[in-house]
Parts: C-alpha cells; sequence; structure tokens
C-alpha cells in the first residue's frame, strides 16, 4: 500500500511540473503575439520612447514558472537518487540516460533564462533619453519568445523524461534487493 501511495504523490508531483511548464510556455506564446511593435516606437530626434507591453509580465509569469518546476523537478530527481540504497552500486545505461537528460534539461533551462530575461527586460517601458541600453531603444526581436517556449518545453521533457528514468533505476534496484532477501 506505501509504494501505490508514493507512486500516486510521483505522478502528482509531474503533473505539478508539467502544468507549471504548460503555463511557461502559453506564456511565451502570448508574450510573442503582445510584444512591442516598430508602429509603438516613437521618435524625437535622437531621442526615442518605447511604452511597456504585456510581454513584460506574461514574461515574468513565464521565468517564475520555468524556474519553479526545474526546482521542483530536480528536488524530484535528488529525492530519488537520494533514497536509493547506497550500498548497491548501480552504474548502468539508464543512469548514464538519466544523467545527460538533467543535464539537456539544465542547458535548455540556462539559455531560456538568458533569452527570456533579456526580452522580458526590453518589453519594458523605455522612456524618451533613457532606453533600455546606451539610451538607445529595442525591440525583441521576431521568434525570441517563441524560441524561448520551445527550451521551455526541451526543459520540461528532459526534466520529466530524467524523473521517471530514475523511478525505473529505483524500482529495479528495490526489485533486486526483493530477489536477494528471498534466495
Amino acid at each position: 500500500m506505501e509504494k501505490k501511495h508514493h507512486r500516486y504523490g510521483f505522478v502528482f508531483v509531474l503533473c505539478i511540473i508539467i502544468s507549471l511548464d504548460l503555463v511557461s510556455f502559453i506564456s511565451c506564446l502570448i508574450a510573442e503575439a503582445k510584444k512591442a511593435k516598430r508602429k509603438d516606437l516613437k521618435l524625437d530626434g535622437k531621442l526615442c520612447y518605447l511604452p511597456e507591453s504585456h510581454a513584460h509580465e506574461l514574461g515574468i509569469a513565464a521565468l517564475i514558472c520555468l524556474g519553479v518546476a526545474q526546482v521542483i523537478g530536480n528536488l524530484l530527481i535528488c529525492r530519488i537518487f537520494c533514497t536509493r540504497d547506497k550500498r548497491n552500486n548501480c552504474k548502468t545505461q539508464k543512469l548514464r540516460i538519466a544523467t545527460a537528460l538533467l543535464v539537456l534539461s539544465w542547458i535548455s533551462f540556462g539559455v531560456a533564462v538568458i533569452l527570456l530575461g533579456a526580452a522580458t527586460s526590453m518589453s519594458r517601458k523605455q522612456p524618451y533619453g533613457k532606453g533600455w541600453l546606451d539610451r538607445e531603444c529595442y525591440l525583441v526581436k521576431d521568434g525570441v519568445f517563441v524560441g524561448s517556449g520551445g527550451l521551455v518545453l526541451v526543459s520540461s521533457g528532459s526534466i520529466v523524461a530524467a524523473a521517471i528514468v530514475s523511478s525505473q533505476i529505483k524500482t529495479q534496484v528495490e526489485q533486486r534487493r526483493k530477489v536477494h532477501a528471498q534466495i
């Protein structure tokens, strides 16, 4: 019975991770549609003005959801590995796959955070004479938020797959222990 509760808890945490990443992905897609356009840019001689767009709030929401999902996913994987019997040294192909997926998740997470952070920052109000950088106004290029959304999906898929592979490794170790105990 206890094993069923652990399995339901595992599935519940995976659902939370997937939900957070879907919110992040959808926020990225909507931010792409709501970002400032060239027609919103106002020039006064050398000075420029760009109003704040809704992409700013959506980018922040996407960053928060992505960060929380990444932390929860890594805590889940750490819990799986830390509760495993330390005496049983399980060096299998699945362990390498789980590690590779975890690394892929962190790389895509890092690139997504950099892209989302810069695009979100550019989506703030850029008043006359201040701009975003060096007193110049900058527009977010087309596809930056969508690309970030794609990286969110890669990060999410990698962390979920790593968690599933890690739980399979743990299950195999527990089954071996039961077989050895019966012998």
